[in-house]
């Protein structure tokens, strides 16, 4: 009967030992590059972010000053615009009563066509 479980038995072969070892060296060499990858990743990805965060810097600079260009333009239409807004009254009065005699005038000539 212990014959019959030898022959059953398959034999260990030394070299697997060996092949186990060079299969974690492996495996360590591949964590070891994916350690690396990742880390190189991590600092493109923080170059990134400072760059953004340099053009986000001078991004709310430019607008900083457009907002003191608006607020100046706004200052000096304000300071100009009553006169302006006075002149464009009048025109707007003129331009009514040349339509209203424009109006006058058409109707004065229908009715003289309608008698």
């Amino acid at each position: 009967m212990w014959n019959m479980m030898c022959d059953v038995m398959p034999t260990i072969a030394e070299d697997s030992i060996s092949q186990r070892g060079s299969q974690f060296s492996g495996d360590e060499a591949n964590f070891e590059q994916l350690m690396v990858s990742m880390l190189d990743e991590r600092d493109k990805l923080l170059d990134t972010i400072r760059e953004t965060q340099e053009r986000l810097s001078e991004i709310e600079t430019k607008y900083q000053e457009l907002e003191k260009e608006r607020d100046s333009l706004q200052r000096q239409l304000d300071a100009n615009l009553p006169q302006a807004t006075k002149e464009l009254r009048q025109e707007s009065l003129v331009g009514l009563c040349l339509t209203n005699h424009i109006n006058v005038a058409i109707s004065s000539i229908r009715s003289g066509y309608e008698m």
